[in-house]
């Protein structure tokens, strides 16, 4: 399954370590989204609609609560770069 450039450069901050973090509101709609990086970092290419593909594909996913994080699925779909590690 191919993946934009967008979702690609995003699974790849997750894969480093990264973390997306959601607001919601009163009627438990999604107001804000954020993509930390390791060093703390807020990444500004992440939009709902592509927050929505990613998590359609299975490659994101947040378990008790806590931040949505990569998947082991999302790790088959990343391809490699330079700078991981």
């Amino acid at each position: 399954m191919d993946i934009s450039r967008a979702e690609q450069r995003i699974l790849h901050l997750l894969a480093q370590g990264g973390r997306i973090e959601l607001v919601r509101d009163d009627a438990r709609k999604i107001e804000k989204l954020s993509l930390f990086t390791r060093e703390g970092w807020i990444f500004s290419g992440l939009d709902l609609l592509t927050f929505r593909k990613l998590k359609r594909k299975r490659a994101i996913a947040s378990s008790g609560g806590k931040p949505y994080r990569i998947t082991s699925r999302g790790l088959e779909l990343v391809r490699g770069e330079l700078d991981n590690r």
